[in-house]
């Protein structure tokens, strides 16, 4: 017997799958959240009735709408949950599309190629977002990378227009102080790859050298895993615990993979676990300014070899 087709609505709403993983993914810096969301949002949809659904005009705004709402209500208590995070808490790092493991059915498309990598995803912008208030982080990714009106974006964040405007443009700001003048891939590249190298062998001077004279490292270890559980600042602070990090690991293999879009460091053992991913922030000197290691293993999943 033939498979009957799905209704139109359900059809309509696998396609905007991909939209409502990459702004749940921008809204909590975790996949597993933003699948969280995700799966939240149809189930609100498929509670409506089909005449409920039919009087939807457009779909993608309700479900866009709806997912933004449930994001910011996980964001404001996310926010309790890693104040008590053990050490420094940073996004999760996002890997090439095509590249992940998903324990989602071969049906189903994998997360990675619905997430749209662009600089709204790096881990430099991510880690901004994470200062900001829920509010605030709704209202940039809507308006900034989503083109929402603010008076749509207004109904979400419980908020009249010109304050949801005003969210907007103090996250801007903070984003924008953030940047630094745009380094070429090339020249981005380059210093990654120094910075690999004098790792790789054991050159401490090299690292000192490849570093930024106010370089910072953040590691994220979620008192799972070993991590520093503050800040490093300086490259001589930095450099020496990399090096301690290799001399306690010295099987430890360090490859170039691409990291929320941008390339970085993946490190695994002689298993080819991977215990670290580094995303990297460049200078225009050719300097790396910023380090930041995610070691936390529930984080790392996706980049696990299948």
């Amino acid at each position: 017997m033939p498979r009957q087709s799905e209704p139109p609505e359900f059809v309509d709403a696998i396609r905007e799958r991909s939209v409502l993983l990459g702004l749940a993914y921008r809204l909590l810096g975790s996949i597993a959240d933003a699948e969280d969301a995700v799966q939240e949002t149809y189930i609100r949809w498929y509670r409506l009735t089909e005449q409920e659904r039919r009087e939807v005009a457009h779909p993608r705004a309700w479900l866009i709408k709806t997912a933004s709402r449930i994001g910011l209500d996980m964001l404001k208590s996310a926010r309790a949950r890693r104040e008590q995070y053990v050490g420094e808490w940073l996004p999760e790092p996002v890997p090439a599309a095509g590249r992940w493991s998903s324990q989602q059915t071969e049906s189903v498309a994998d997360p990675a190629d619905r997430v749209t990598l662009d600089d709204s995803v790096s881990m430099a912008v991510l880690v901004v977002l994470e200062a900001m208030t829920p509010a605030e982080r709704v209202a940039f990714i809507l308006h900034d990378v989503f083109h929402y009106s603010f008076s749509e974006i207004a109904t979400i964040v419980g908020r009249t227009p010109g304050a949801a405007r005003q969210l907007a443009s103090s996250a801007r700001r903070r984003v924008r102080e953030q940047q630094r003048r745009p380094v070429p891939p090339s020249e981005h590249a380059a210093a990654v790859q120094s910075f690999k190298a004098a790792w790789q062998n054991g050159d401490l001077a090299g690292l000192i050298e490849v570093l930024d004279p106010d370089s910072t490292a953040i590691t994220d270890g979620g008192g799972i895993v070993s991590a520093a559980l503050e800040p490093l600042r300086g490259p001589v602070a930095i450099a020496h615990f990399l090096m301690g990090v290799y001399e306690r690991q010295p099987d430890l293999t360090i490859r170039e993979e691409l990291v929320n879009g941008e390339l970085g460091l993946v490190a695994t053992d002689t298993q080819d676990r991977t215990l670290a991913v580094l995303a990297l922030s460049t200078t225009a000197a050719g300097k790396v300014d910023q380090v930041w290691a995610i070691r936390n293993p529930q984080k790392l999943e996706v980049w696990a070899r299948g």
